[in-house]
């Protein structure tokens, strides 16, 4: 498991805790932001997974 694929779990959260807060006081722009953040953990998930097959390959 590389960094990445703990910053992706800690934007994933952060970004649900958003969404949350948002919905629950009717703020649509922290909502989104919300939406966004877990979008960007899940970037970040893809680039760990990325970089762990690289790794694999190379030490091969």
């Amino acid at each position: 498991m590389t960094d990445d694929h703990e910053k992706a779990k800690a934007n994933r959260q952060d970004g649900k805790i958003k969404e949350k807060i948002g919905d629950a006081t009717d703020n649509p722009s922290l909502k989104a932001k919300g939406k966004l953040q877990q979008a960007k953990g899940d970037l970040q998930e893809v680039i760990g997974d990325a970089k762990d097959a690289l790794k694999v390959d190379i030490s091969s």
